[in-house]
């Protein structure tokens, strides 16, 4: 790593990072197969289980509806495309799902197509499908409040054209995050002027911790959570009936400029009203649950209450395929449970930051209610399997919601599934160990992967019985044990197809977007390798400026490579001119520690800059080198011990491998 980039490779909204890749692979020979009969009989099966007759979301999702969005395409000052409204026009609703695609699947492919800016009710404004999250506007006594303003600038911007185009020109008064993920608030220079904020023209209301959650969640993993980001949303796929359909939430995210400007305004309890251009906002935290730092609130002039992320036409994820901290189902409940208590008795309207409102009282309440038992079962029911001594996999492979709960269309696994969170509650409570001494200390995947095809009678022998199950149909059986065939021999393609067929087959059965976006994004890699990409930027200047020192050290101790630094010492005095911060960094025994407010005697070096160069250093707009040569930061001392400490700086490739080893 050169001296030159010391605070470079920041990666830390790993969730934009999917929409920020390029336009999917162009297939210059498709390779994908068709259905299969086994596929077909699966799909076929979900088709009669589930009420497919009940055609209320469809209704709910067209209701209200003002104006399409615009067809043009949102392009970036390079040509590069940001948001393109057609693309999932081989979409239609009403259309039977392909055999390619799971028919429930299917169908929320279709509701959330449905878009456009639409009336939700007396004042209260929606466009939705203009991004992966939606935007609500609330119109006041002397404007209007915008809530979660998307991932991106520009598609905001589109968004509150379309609505003033219909609505006519009226000043943005507040702004309001509902929580701590870059779709709820990457877009909003979209909406409103840092200069207006600053004046107090505009006030900025988010959650309590939303600042340190939204820039801190994906720091210390960003680049691993964004290469799997890349599997998670698809972008690699093309857009059609073999490939990326959706994402559960939404279609996909933009691929345009995050933005963030810090609140002005904190909701730090629950019960907490706030006048907010003539309105009273009554809210509830919900820490934990959707996100580190969430809330919910009730509208009590318009009976309308907000669920956030934490109540949408979704199962969602207590935790993310992209990779994240696991998220609590018991609490997730409890705060469905506090939003009946409080307001189950007077909402008349439900809107959430994803999918369509729910109307009439008695709607919300079963919404609310079905949501709250969803989350509440998976936690209690896989507690009670583990009190039996079931493992992980076990419980997850046998776990059965009620039909009450499983054939209730807003608890079906679109986006999380039950699966995945099942799975994931087991690890929250007792960790990755199932017990079994057999699995405390296994081989890593290669050298098992090898001792299995050799146990098997060689790759040859493994690949003839995994056709025969693949012929029947047992392509979940495939996918795990050619795993081990490519693992051994990564250069064995005959291998590399077959598990691509399983996985493809696997992707076409799956009901959640996830899930089918990582079976096929793998099959992809095993038939044509890793694409080395241009790498997604997905450390904004906004998020870098948001970033607090403590932060910043911290990354870079994640950084150290301790083998290059195992012999080595510096103790370093950073002193920041324009913040008055300083922090002590000492590195020693392979690990880099540091000081908040104090600098020490007898340093090998001491560096002052301000804080804005070294926002300039990490966003790669000035080297280290060039800031040292003209000033901007300025170094006493011993300059090989700060050598010392960047030489053992790694940097982290975007494009590793996942489907091979």
């Amino acid at each position: 790593m050169s001296r030159r980039y010391l605070f470079a490779g920041l990666s830390v909204v790993a969730f934009a990072a999917a929409g920020a890749l390029l336009p999917a692979l162009a297939q210059d020979r498709d390779v994908r197969n068709n259905a299969t009969e086994a596929t077909k009989q699966a799909n076929a099966a979900l088709l009669r289980e589930l009420p497919f007759q009940d055609t209320t979301d469809f209704q709910n999702a067209h209701r209200g509806f003002i104006a399409a969005l615009p067809s043009e395409v949102i392009k970036g000052q390079g040509g590069n495309v940001i948001w393109n409204p057609g693309k999932y026009a081989f979409i239609k609703e009403g259309v039977a799902a392909p055999d390619t695609v799971n028919p429930s699947l299917w169908r929320n492919a279709q509701l959330i197509n449905v878009s456009g800016l639409f009336e939700v009710a007396s004042g209260i404004y929606q466009i939705r499908n203009l991004d992966l999250s939606n935007m609500t506007i609330i119109e006041g006594a002397e404007g209007i409040t915008v809530i979660d303003p998307l991932v991106s600038e520009e598609t905001a911007k589109a968004g509150m054209d379309l609505y003033f185009k219909n609505r006519g020109q009226k000043p943005v008064k507040a702004v309001i995050y509902t929580h701590s993920h870059v779709d709820h608030y990457g877009g909003v220079r979209g909406v409103v002027s840092d200069q207006d904020v600053s004046a107090g023209k505009v006030k900025v209301y988010a959650p309590e911790g939303f600042l340190e959650a939204a820039v801190a969640e994906n720091v210390m993993a960003g680049n691993a959570m964004s290469r799997r980001a890349s599997y998670m949303y698809g972008n690699l796929l093309p857009a059609d009936p073999k490939g990326q359909v959706g994402a559960g939430l939404g279609t996909t995210t933009s691929a345009g400029t995050v933005t963030l400007i810090p609140p002005t305004n904190t909701i730090t309890r629950t019960g907490q009203k706030e006048v907010i251009d003539g309105l009273t906002y009554e809210f509830l935290m919900a820490p934990g649950s959707e996100a580190p730092s969430e809330m919910l609130w009730f509208i009590e002039e318009k009976k309308a209450m907000e669920a956030a992320e934490d109540a949408t036409h979704t199962l969602h994820n207590t935790y993310s395929l992209r990779g994240a901290k696991i998220r609590e189902p018991l609490p997730w409940s409890k705060y469905l449970n506090q939003a009946l208590t409080m307001w189950g008795d007077k909402a008349e309207v439900l809107f959430a930051q994803h999918h369509w409102p729910t109307w009439g009282n008695g709607n919300i309440k079963e919404l609310l209610e079905k949501q709250r038992d969803l989350y509440r079962y998976i936690n209690d029911e896989t507690l009670r399997m583990v009190n039996h001594g079931m493992t992980m996999r076990e419980i997850a492979e046998s776990f059965k919601l009620p039909d009450s709960l499983g054939h209730f269309w807003a608890n079906r696994g679109y986006y999380g599934s039950i699966y995945h969170d099942v799975a994931a509650t087991y690890v929250l409570y007792l960790g990755w160990f199932d017990g079994n001494p057999a699995t405390l200390h296994e081989l890593p995947p290669v050298e098992a992967s090898k001792k299995y095809v050799e146990f098997m009678g060689g790759a040859d022998a493994l690949l003839e019985k995994a056709r025969k199950s693949y012929a029947a149909g047992d392509y979940r059986w495939v996918a795990q044990v050619v795993h081990h065939a490519v693992f051994a021999d990564p250069k064995n393609q005959a291998a590399k197809d077959l598990e691509a067929d399983a996985l493809e087959q696997l992707g076409y059965q799956s009901e959640a977007g996830p899930w089918r976006n990582f079976y096929l994004t793998g099959a992809q890699e095993l038939r044509k390798g890793v694409a080395e990409l241009p790498t997604p930027n997905t450390a904004s200047p906004d998020t870098i400026r948001a970033m607090n020192l403590n932060l910043f050290f911290d990354y870079l101790g994640v950084r150290l490579n301790a083998e290059k630094a195992a012999t080595k010492q510096a103790r370093l005095n950073f002193e920041f001119s324009d913040t008055n911060e300083k922090y002590f960094v000492q590195l020693e025994n392979g690990v880099l520690n540091h000081t908040e407010g104090r600098n020490v005697d007898g340093a090998d070096a001491s560096l002052t800059l301000s804080r804005g160069t070294l926002n300039d250093i990490i966003l790669q707009k000035v080297s280290l080198d060039d800031a040292l040569q003209s000033g901007g930061v300025k170094l006493s001392g011993n300059r090989a011990k700060l050598n010392d400490l960047v030489s053992s700086l790694d940097s982290f490739p975007f494009w590793f491998n996942i489907v091979t080893p």
